[in-house]
């Protein structure tokens, strides 16, 4: 598959989403290793990461420039069974887990934690979900140390 200028363009913008919540929250990384449950969550995250990009880009493969954000929204009730999980997509990404990301990121003292939303837009709700668990779960190993 060969990826066009806006594919890399998106992809780059991911890239750089990722790696600006790591820098925001470098000083976790220094030092302290990795718990199991860190990487699973590490794991989740790429998985999801990697495969949303792969559906993502075989969807603005095939609908060119008919895609879109309401074009795709519009997909999710095509019918009953995608519709099913298409609310539950925009309930849980767009309502619940800013909400969550943002209150329960505060609680434990993270770092930016309404950039995970942001983040979920432009990569992966799966892969900001599972981000936001590790990096939760590395800060709270940083403040019982």
């Amino acid at each position: 598959m060969t990826l066009s200028p806006s594919d890399l363009f998106y992809m780059a913008l991911g890239l750089v989403s990722i790696a600006l919540l790591f820098w925001f929250n470098r000083h976790l990384y220094r030092g302290g290793g990795v718990s199991g449950l860190e990487l699973v969550y590490y794991a989740t995250a790429l998985a999801g990461l990697l495969i949303g990009w792969y559906f993502n880009l075989q969807y603005m493969r095939e609908y060119g420039a008919e895609g879109g954000w309401v074009h795709w929204t519009q997909l999710l009730f095509v019918n009953p069974a995608s519709a099913s999980g298409g609310q539950d997509l925009i309930i849980g990404n767009v309502i619940l887990f800013p909400l969550w990301t943002i209150i329960d990121g505060r609680r434990a003292g993270m770092r930016v934690s309404w950039w995970y939303f942001v983040m979920s837009i432009i990569t992966s709700y799966a892969f900001a979900f599972a981000l936001f668990l590790a990096v939760k779960e590395r800060q709270l190993r940083a403040q019982a140390a």
